[in-house]
């Protein structure tokens, strides 16, 4: 397929799609977008009905419009509120606007009545990874945007994490999470940016109520930054500081791959890991990750297990007196100076 050009005068004003990219703002922003996309890859796309999540079904569709990559589209009903499915159906008859096919998924069954909107996340993730397999889509992209990192940033900070969790909404997210890529190609746009497209291309976007609803500690933090702002906060400075942090928290990685794979064995027919004394003789942030990572890949979740529960679950590895424990979905077992870790079973 012959590739159209990119040069805003050269977009025909009778592409209805395109048009939009006239707008030097918008085309910069679909340009900085473009460079998280393999245009030969097929992806998954997210949508919640916000004014991100709708910009970026606009940047996908002029990117299958320009180079025919292949996008699907899936928005997740909650079922959390008696209007969510009227709003689902809504956000598929303006996507249709622009002829975006989207499908609705489900979260059916129990809901619960504390701790919501983690629980509401991670069973997003799981309906949108699982149609994803089932589709052969090996990345799904998110409508994340600069503001999300600072907000998440802080919360971090006041949850104590460590450097992994203060970068952790990185543009690229290796999950094992169904093995599924997570991609967030609006990771450096500004969420005011996003909802000028979404207002102009679709005049359109949800406002969900509990964005306004105090008892979540996401929405008083999301408050707090725009008191911080009016005090002088330097966002610019911020950015920085996440950026330096992102640079060091690589590093740290680098050398968690390699503890892994010099010093332990995965069985994978048995998803089964073999570690080998040497692995728990590293710096303690990487023996810290390491052992992360592996609960993770062979518990089989989309989060490590909580940090105090690994450091503790290390400690009592080395003692002289461990033999087993179980630990995020996983069983842990010491025989003679090898540990290996495997499912539990249910």
């Amino acid at each position: 397929m012959k590739k159209k050009s990119l040069n805003v005068k050269k977009i025909s004003h009778n592409n209805f799609v395109l048009k939009y990219l006239n707008n030097k703002e918008t085309l910069k922003i679909f340009k900085e977008f473009k460079k998280s996309i393999d245009i030969k890859n097929k992806y998954a796309v997210a949508i919640s009905g916000g004014t991100d999540s709708i910009a970026l079904a606009y940047m996908c569709k002029c990117l299958s419009e320009i180079y025919n990559t292949k996008f699907k589209y899936y928005l997740i009903d909650h079922k959390l509120r008696q209007e969510s499915t009227n709003e689902a159906f809504k956000v598929l008859q303006i996507l249709k606007k622009l002829k975006i096919d989207c499908k609705i998924l489900t979260w059916r069954g129990k809901k619960p009545r504390s701790n919501i909107q983690s629980i509401a996340r991670n069973k997003r993730y799981d309906l949108l990874t699982k149609e994803c397999k089932k589709n052969k889509i090996s990345y799904l992209l998110l409508g994340h945007h600069i503001d999300d990192v600072y907000e998440n940033f802080l919360l971090r900070i006041l949850r104590g994490s460590g450097l992994k969790g203060l970068v952790s909404m990185d543009k690229l997210t290796e999950s094992n999470f169904n093995n599924i890529k997570l991609i967030r190609p609006l990771i450096d746009i500004k969420k005011s940016q996003l909802k000028k497209i979404s207002q102009s291309v679709f005049k359109f976007h949800v406002e969900d109520p509990s964005n306004l609803n105090e008892k979540f500690k996401r929405i008083r933090m999301r408050k707090l930054i725009k008191t911080l702002e009016a005090e002088g906060l330097d966002k610019n400075k911020l950015k920085l500081t996440i950026q330096n942090l992102r640079a060091s928290n690589d590093a740290i990685n680098f050398y968690t791959k390699k503890n892994i794979y010099q010093n332990s064995f995965f069985f994978k027919d048995k998803n089964t890991f073999f570690i080998n004394k040497f692995f728990f003789a590293q710096p303690s942030e990487i023996v810290f990750r390491s052992f992360g990572e592996i609960l993770k890949k062979v518990g089989k979740k989309y989060y490590t297990s909580r940090g105090k529960s690994i450091s503790a679950g290390i400690k009592r590895i080395k003692s002289d007196n461990f033999k087993k424990m179980t630990l995020g979905g996983c069983v842990i077992q010491k025989i003679s100076e090898t540990v290996t870790v495997f499912p539990e079973r249910s």
